[in-house]
């Protein structure tokens, strides 16, 4: 099964936040974990703002190990249009519909999210 891990959930999982052990569970073979290039960006940052550059480089080195997903222009149109029909902000246009694309799905902690088809949400 092809899931999208978001930003929240990889930054929960990594500074072992309360809801860690609940994205963990799809840290395992059994999921084929994809990752936006954006959810690349907002993890490291906030990351190395909170934790420092070497800590922000273990974790985004653990990103890459999953299927990075680069922007390609079908999906910013789809999160464009989807941006527009749902109301989202970009990175969750761009989350959302590259999840859409890749037929997998969302897994996130992120209310503006919860309610779309093909998100797991986690509370």
């Amino acid at each position: 099964m092809k899931v999208l891990l978001d930003s929240s959930g990889w930054i929960e999982f990594f500074t072992g936040g309360p809801l860690a052990d609940r994205y963990g569970v799809y840290l395992t073979p059994r999921y084929q974990l994809i990752t936006p290039t954006i959810v690349l960006y907002e993890v490291y940052k906030k990351i190395k703002r909170e934790r420092g550059e070497e800590t922000a480089l273990l974790c985004a080195g653990r990103l890459s190990a999953t299927q990075v997903i680069q922007l390609t222009d079908s999906i910013a149109f789809l999160a464009a249009d989807l941006s527009l029909h749902h109301d989202l902000a970009m990175a969750d246009a761009i989350v959302y519909a590259t999840a859409r694309d890749q037929e997998a799905e969302v897994v996130t902690g992120d209310a503006d999210l919860k309610d779309l088809p093909g998100v797991v949400y986690v509370k």
